[in-house]
């Protein structure tokens, strides 16, 4: 894992910055999260701090022995001037779902506290309530002089740093959020669908999804595709089809032979009970190709085994995805194991087909059409944040900054896509 820059113009702060001092009931200037795989990067960090006059409270030192963990965190962060998040992988995975799920627990003191974000790895998908902070790069070669002049500056002059409690689309429209992976992705074979756990509302969906109902009907239209769509999908089943198809031709063209050497004995000049030479020789030029055809049949249908299984989980997405979007949430796939989340309202662009096509029963009946066939790669698009088309898109758009669900039907039926 990269260490922090610590070149001499980079990781001191101006002479005149001091930490602001503590007032009464704060113990210390930041607390950090993180995850502990994180743990020589984030100790490396908060040596650092600490030579710079920072009081840092994390938990390995500061917790208090025989108390919850949700207790300490809550009395830690109320103790300290701000807050600092460790954003990797495995912290949004474990401890950002913990945070998440009892947000009720300390929400007032997150409310009243700075929020600094620093984003460990490129690829991390940031949790919902931090997209719309500005985050820290490790990896920024003024990292430290940035973040020193954040923890630096007094609370009072710092704007719109604070977590907020959940809000409509204006803020979070079109993010993206932690995908799903399959139950069963450990023993899962290309020419199986995933397996969604249906339990239970992810952590991360709760604040979003009002009834837990329309999220389990959804994962149930995924979890239909692998038992009814690709039974006939393992190898094995596929050779013994085959053979018995090659068997069976070959048993009728044999019969035939043997019968026209019966009935042409002039062509073929040899007494029974001997098979004729002529219908051994037409059995081997039948039989010969029967290897090189049998491995190129199995190995086409392997080659469409994943392509057979997405296309069906696409489907399924864009069926739950009806579904869904009273939540303003979208469900997209790629592959076989895992499920691509996006928050996004479509009500927008669900008015601008009543408006295209006057007849509401039609408008009604293209929407969701539209949704079965192009909501799931719109919904991976978000998630992946790349269009496969130029941006900005002609005309009017009903997202922010971004590509609206129609503007992305409207492009790729021009490229004539379906999907």
């Amino acid at each position: 894992m990269d260490e922090i820059r610590t070149d001499a113009g980079n990781a001191a702060a101006p002479s005149a910055d001091v930490p602001p001092p503590l007032k009464q009931g704060e113990t210390f200037h930041v607390f950090i999260s993180y995850s502990s795989t994180d743990y020589q990067w984030t100790h490396s960090l908060i040596q650092q701090l600490e030579a710079q006059g920072l009081h840092v409270c994390y938990h390995e030192r500061d917790f208090t022995a025989g108390r919850t963990i949700l207790e300490n965190m809550s009395e830690c962060i109320q103790d300290s001037q701000k807050v600092l998040l460790v954003l990797s992988s495995e912290f949004v995975r474990s401890r950002w779902c913990l945070l998440e799920a009892n947000m009720s627990l300390f929400r007032d003191c997150l409310e009243r506290k700075p929020i600094v974000p620093v984003l460990l790895e490129p690829a991390v998908c940031v949790p919902l309530h931090l997209c719309h902070l500005t985050y820290l790069e490790a990896r920024d070669a003024d990292f430290m002089a940035k973040l020193l002049k954040v923890l630096f500056t007094p609370n009072r002059q710092l704007q719109g740093s604070t977590v907020v409690p959940y809000q409509p689309p204006s803020i979070y429209n079109g993010k993206a959020l932690q995908p799903l992976t399959a139950a069963n992705v450990e023993s899962l074979y290309k020419w199986d669908a995933g397996q969604f756990s249906d339990m239970d509302v992810p952590d991360q969906l709760r604040l979003i999804i009002e009834d837990p109902e329309k999220y389990r009907k959804a994962i149930a239209i995924i979890n239909s595709v692998s038992p009814n769509k690709v039974w006939l999908r393992p190898l094995w089943i596929r050779a013994v089809v085959y053979f018995a198809g090659v068997i069976a031709f070959l048993s009728f063209t044999g019969t035939f032979m043997y019968a026209t050497a019966y009935s042409l004995p002039n062509i073929l000049p040899l007494t029974p009970p001997y098979f004729p030479i002529g219908g051994w020789v037409v059995i081997i030029i039948c039989f010969f190709p029967v290897p090189i055809g049998l491995l190129i049949h199995l190995s086409l249908w392997k080659n469409d085994d994943e392509k057979h299984v997405v296309r069906e989980m696409q489907k399924a997405a864009g069926q739950a995805n009806a579904i869904l979007m009273e939540e303003k949430l979208l469900m997209g796939c790629r592959s076989n194991s895992i499920i691509y989340l996006a928050y996004v309202s479509l009500d927008d662009c669900k008015r601008e087909f009543t408006v295209t096509f006057e007849d509401p029963a039609s408008a009604e009946e293209l929407f969701k059409i539209a949704l079965v066939w192009f909501s799931s790669g719109y919904a991976c698009c978000l998630a992946k944040r790349h269009f496969p088309f130029p941006q900005p898109c002609p005309g009017p758009g009903h997202l922010e900054g971004g590509v609206c669900f129609c503007q992305y039907v409207s492009q790729q039926l021009s490229r004539g896509e379906w999907k």
